[in-house]
């Protein structure tokens, strides 16, 4: 599709017809994106972006297999879910057969937030409880019902915290309560959950369900201590309430060793109710609740049928099944593990380098990059999963020249530089000097450390 409008028109346009509370990336000098190959994006102008923001087109932009399969099918049939068709019953298999026994009957919808309002609706349903416990900084979806249990949105000030909503500490081992140093973080964590429930229930009042990102995305990229997930379920499950994990953005593979992000503290923990989207339809609108036949089986007791007119239907099924094919086809889950520890590694020799800067973002050097989390201070890398060791050391190139910009006009490479000197005179003053860098990144103050002065580009 050639362009309708130039950029400046475009812009005019997005002000005067879409809502002002939908934001765009770099809005001082916002990109005009018209078309998208693997794990690149191209402006109006032809220049190419290394995409590290979307993990929506999850196994890479404009795939051709996805394109393929949806054009056929589009050819063909499309229509809801209330027809048989073998395309719903062979995707829910193949779901199924990539999450724990026990989690077997599949929900479709259009969206996380769509996933995410249904699996509270089942699990109040279950034991018709309704309190639910939530983490501090967690987002789970833009509909009502998950803006009331999502702290990351919720506004200073002007939002009173609902009485049926708890908040627990985000399992942090890096800037929270309790952290590496801790003999035992995540049974310190899991008894906030517990003290939660104790009080809750003193006051009469009931627990529904704890819900959790797998891997904490918005409140700043927080991957839970080992062991974490499994203490909370059990206090979660004896006070009559269940375990949802949310994998609608860390998915599908995204993680590396394992498909899904639950996965990772214990490969034999079992949520009651998983939820799942951005990635499942690779940017074609797609999401997923699965849980157990006993919750399934009390959510239609309760003799309210739940139909959804584009949820299943034959289009999204068909693509949602060649993603399935390519992340096996292209072993992108393999690629994630390789290309992801090389990037650790790569990051870890910055992290020496460079002191915390605040808010960063890379347009400039041809990389789309955000920053999140509570304070804005972490730097979100989501690419599609075709992202290679190139496009790894490419972005990291343009991270160090960037910091290093920022560092010299904000005089913090001086201070640096006139550490790493100090800390070299010795290799007991080196030990020292490491000490140092990970209380210079958060990693031991009481509190965060804020720059005085955020930089933003």
């Amino acid at each position: 599709m050639s362009e309708l409008y130039s950029k400046a028109e475009t812009i005019l346009l997005r002000k005067k017809h879409l809502g002002p509370s939908c934001k765009v990336f770099f809005v001082k000098d916002p990109l005009k994106i018209v078309r998208g190959k693997g794990q690149y994006m191209f402006d109006e102008n032809g220049k190419q972006y290394l995409d590290c923001i979307n993990n929506v087109a999850h196994v890479g932009h404009s795939h051709p297999e996805v394109i393929k399969v949806a054009v056929e099918q589009m050819e063909l049939l499309n229509t809801n879910s209330r027809f048989l068709h073998d395309s719903i019953v062979e995707y829910a298999k193949r779901l199924s057969e990539t999450l724990p026994e026990k989690l077997s009957v599949c929900y479709f919808a259009n969206s996380g937030s769509e996933a995410n309002d249904l699996a509270l609706r089942l699990a109040r349903q279950y034991r018709d409880h309704q309190d639910v416990i939530t983490l501090d900084h967690a987002y789970h979806g833009h509909v009502s019902s998950l803006i009331e249990i999502s702290p990351y949105k919720f506004r200073k000030g002007k939002d009173i915290k609902k009485e049926f909503v708890h908040v627990a500490p985000a399992p942090d081992i890096y800037r929270g309560k309790y952290r590496e140093d801790h003999p035992d973080p995540a049974g310190a964590y899991a008894d906030e959950v517990k003290k939660i429930i104790e009080e809750a229930q003193k006051n009469g009042r009931k627990i529904a369900a704890f819900i959790a990102e797998s891997m904490q995305s918005c409140g700043g990229q927080v991957i839970p201590p080992a062991g974490y997930f499994q203490k909370v379920a059990e206090y979660v499950r004896k006070a009559g309430g269940v375990f949802i994990a949310d994998e609608v953005q860390v998915g599908f593979g995204r993680i590396g060793k394992h498909f899904w992000g639950f996965q990772m503290g214990d490969e034999d923990f079992v949520p009651d109710i998983v939820t799942m989207g951005k990635p499942m339809g690779n940017g074609h609108p797609l999401s997923c609740v699965v849980t157990t036949q006993e919750i399934a089986e009390a959510f239609s007791a309760s003799g309210m049928e739940y139909f959804n007119t584009y949820g299943g239907n034959p289009v999204s099924c068909a693509i949602g099944l060649a993603v399935l094919d390519v992340i096996e086809k292209e072993d992108l889950q393999g690629n994630a593990t390789q290309v992801g520890n090389y990037l650790i590694e790569l990051l870890n020799k910055q992290k020496a380098k460079h002191p915390l800067i605040g808010d960063i973002r890379m347009k400039e050097q041809r990389v789309l990059i955000s920053a999140d989390g509570p304070y804005r201070n972490v730097l979100k890398i989501k690419p599609p999963m075709c992202f290679t060791k190139e496009d790894a050391k490419f972005m990291v190139e343009q991270l160090d020249k960037t910091l290093t910009v920022l560092e010299e006009a904000t005089g913090t490479r001086t201070e640096r530089l006139n550490e790493a000197s100090s800390n070299n005179a010795s290799d007991s003053t080196s030990q020292a000097g490491e000490n140092t860098s990970k209380k210079r990144n958060g990693l031991y103050t009481e509190k965060p450390t804020v720059p005085g002065k955020r930089i933003r580009t």
